[in-house]
């Protein structure tokens, strides 16, 4: 059996970094607890470290924060939960980089990556797929630690699979958690970036709750169990199901290449909402990663001019969908 060491001290001590994309704070937490482990990081900002000979599983958490401002934050116990006084407690996803600093710790095989600008938009993930790392090739499972709740295995994400649901059941199994169940309501996430290459693509419950705001809260007893069960998992009795190459459509809707017919009402309910509140739409998608250029892309429109005819001009970053 690995061994393992669970320091809730440290969980505690890594949520007073509060980590906006290219902050200060974020480097210098960056400087502190990744680049003594994993080197300096690659072009796109990705830290990177390999243990074991070949391994077939990669671990991932990103490193930014959604905190409005650079800084630091004071961080404390309410019963079983650790909550801040700030615009939000960042456990998305410094609970994923504690969990994956703690499985390094005790040797656990597998590829770690902490990715840069998940909170943008998953760029930092996208970049790396694209670079394709030797490494990459060996790969047929992406677990990233980016999940609210504790019932949650990630199979599907964009409208499309990610994950197959055997495998979800295999690795509730693995992790001797029952309450891990397959869920298809996944979003927009650094494990979505692989799934055209990776087999199974998932994120799994760490334990935070209403992530991205003031009520943002971690629970803690869950981490630490999480992270023992992480430790103890033997990761090469993992199998794979999913073919990546296969675009499979998910029942929840379509999204990139993913292709789904949807019910014609649901059509109608979706347009009359995004008629009556464009700019929240368009806000959300945007939290989500999805601008402008991907729905052109993804719509197959050749060129894209806004109509201005309902009644003014928004901003760019306003221009209903």
């Amino acid at each position: 059996m690995i061994g393992y060491e669970v320091d809730r001290g440290l969980l505690l001590r890594l949520m007073t970094y509060m980590r906006p994309s290219g902050g200060r704070t974020e480097r210098k937490f960056c400087e502190i607890y990744l680049e003594p482990i994993c080197g300096l990081p690659d072009d796109s900002g990705n830290y990177t470290l390999i243990l074991g000979d070949r391994p077939n599983v990669c671990f991932t958490s990103h490193y930014d924060t959604v905190h409005y401002n650079d800084g630091y934050q004071k961080v404390y116990m309410e019963g079983d939960f650790a909550k801040s006084d700030s615009d939000c407690l960042g456990a998305d996803c410094t609970t994923g980089i504690w969990l994956m600093l703690g499985m390094i710790k005790a040797g656990v095989e597998g590829v770690y990556v902490f990715h840069a600008a998940e909170e943008l938009g998953c760029i930092g993930s996208q970049a790396l797929v694209y670079d394709y790392p030797s490494w990459l090739v060996e790969i047929d499972f992406v677990i990233s630690f980016d999940r609210y709740g504790t019932d949650s295995i990630i199979t599907e994400q964009m409208g499309g699979k990610t994950a197959s649901k055997q495998f979800a059941k295999d690795l509730s199994k693995l992790l001797d958690l029952p309450q891990l169940r397959p869920d298809p309501t996944g979003v927009y996430t650094d494990s979505n970036s692989y799934a055209s290459t990776v087999s199974e693509c998932t994120n799994v419950s760490v334990g935070y709750y209403a992530q991205h705001t003031s009520k943002e809260r971690q629970d803690i007893p869950y981490a630490e169990m999480l992270l023992e069960r992480l430790c103890k998992a033997r990761w090469s009795t993992l199998a794979s199901y999913r073919d990546p190459t296969l675009l499979e459509p998910s029942y929840r809707g379509s999204m990139g290449n993913y292709s789904y017919d949807p019910d014609e009402g649901e059509v109608t309910d979706l347009v009359d909402l995004m008629s009556e509140r464009p700019e929240q739409v368009a806000e959300l998608l945007l939290s989500y990663g999805v601008d402008c250029d991907m729905l052109i892309r993804d719509l197959g429109l050749d060129e894209y001019t806004p109509d201005y005819s309902y009644g003014g001009a928004y901003e760019d970053s306003q221009i209903p969908f």
